[in-house]
């Protein structure tokens, strides 16, 4: 009798533990990604911009200035050097990290999907767990803010 009970015991033991283990499984599979995104670089000097006034007019917490981003591409065997700006890190009141891009006049954003994905695409790639990108325009004060998501639409195969 004392080993039928040993052997319930275990039995609860072991089924306890299978829950546990596959609770923290499942939570670790499906946790958020960070606020905080990895690797992304922070650099602290801030520059005095209108952007940066503009940015804290709308509600977002400037964290960091402008970020060089070095890239290299071989092409068989011949390299190419070229890098990617992000003029500043900024979050919001849900602690949500966006990366920042300030109008330029001498390029400026035509709102078409093509020249969004064009401009905007390498950075929502760069960083994917950023919440998006703010496209400042300090001429015509405005703050845009752009997320990425993939469409459903043909985004199987290519129909003809």
């Amino acid at each position: 009798m004392e080993e039928r009970a040993d052997w319930l015991v275990m039995l609860l033991i072991g089924l306890l533990l299978l829950v546990w283990l596959a609770h923290g499984l499942r939570t670790w599979l499906f946790r958020p990604l960070p606020a905080r995104v990895p690797d992304m670089p922070i650099n602290e000097n801030i520059p005095d911009h209108p952007a940066v006034d503009m940015l804290e007019n709308a509600g977002y917490e400037v964290l960091g200035g402008k970020i060089k981003i070095p890239l290299l591409f071989d092409v068989d065997g011949e390299d190419f050097h070229s890098r990617l700006f992000i003029d500043f890190i900024a979050r919001n009141d849900e602690n949500v990290l966006y990366l920042v891009k300030v109008a330029r006049s001498r390029l400026p954003m035509e709102w078409t999907g093509s020249s969004i994905r064009d401009r905007l695409l390498p950075y929502f790639l760069l960083y994917p767990g950023c919440g998006g990108v703010l496209y400042v325009d300090v001429d015509n004060d405005e703050v845009a803010c752009i997320h990425f998501d993939w469409d459903e639409e043909d985004a199987n195969g290519y129909d003809e």
